[in-house]
């Protein structure tokens, strides 16, 4: 099965899950992750999206833009397609997700603030396999300092023990937007091959 199946077989669980609760106080929220996870992030989704609203879950080799050479293109593009009304990105973490380049154009597609597109606050969550600490994308490393979340622009918390614990931790990188748009580098250039990790 191709990436993209799975990730619209995500998407469409993901929206499903959503779709039971009426709430317009959750946030609109861009779901990263590395495909090797999906079991997890499955889990995930089904246990916890009912508290923000998903929009596209993930870019894969068969988008239009990935193999532009040109970082504002793939940003603006990423933007357009799939993070156009999205407030928060969720980055959930596994064993390899610090190696992949989508998931790093995503990061910065997120940090990315134009006037289209206002930039989405950043939640990175380790998933279970994880237990609670993971490698870290080199981008998120740029935006979260160690021991000092007031600091930080992204938001690291441990994966969530309960649907208020997630709400609570989406509404702090909403809110790290306006409070903390200092904190934000995105100076580093996209990744342009996957590592192996």
């Amino acid at each position: 099965m191709s990436s993209k199946v799975r990730m619209s077989q995500v998407q469409a669980l993901a929206e499903r899950v959503s779709a039971t609760k009426s709430d317009p106080a959750r946030h609109k929220c861009f779901v990263s992750y590395h495909v090797a996870d999906t079991d997890e992030v499955t889990a995930f989704l089904e246990t916890y999206a009912t508290e923000f609203i998903p929009r596209s879950v993930g870019v894969t080799d068969e988008d239009d833009f990935v193999n532009s050479t040109d970082d504002e293109y793939i940003k603006r593009r990423l933007r357009e397609k799939y993070l156009t009304d999205s407030t928060v990105t969720i980055v959930l973490l596994g064993r390899c997700t610090w190696a992949r380049k989508f998931v790093d154009w995503e990061i910065s597609s997120s940090l990315r603030n134009d006037s289209a597109n206002r930039r989405s606050g950043l939640l990175v969550i380790p998933l279970p396999s994880m237990k609670n600490s993971a490698t870290l994308p080199a981008r998120i490393k740029d935006n979260w300092i160690e021991g000092d979340p007031a600091g930080s622009y992204t938001s690291y918390c441990a994966y969530p023990t309960s649907k208020p614990r997630l709400r609570s931790d989406i509404e702090t990188a909403f809110q790290a937007r306006t409070t903390k748009a200092d904190a934000v580098n995105n100076s580093r250039a996209l990744r342009r091959i996957n590592s192996s990790c």
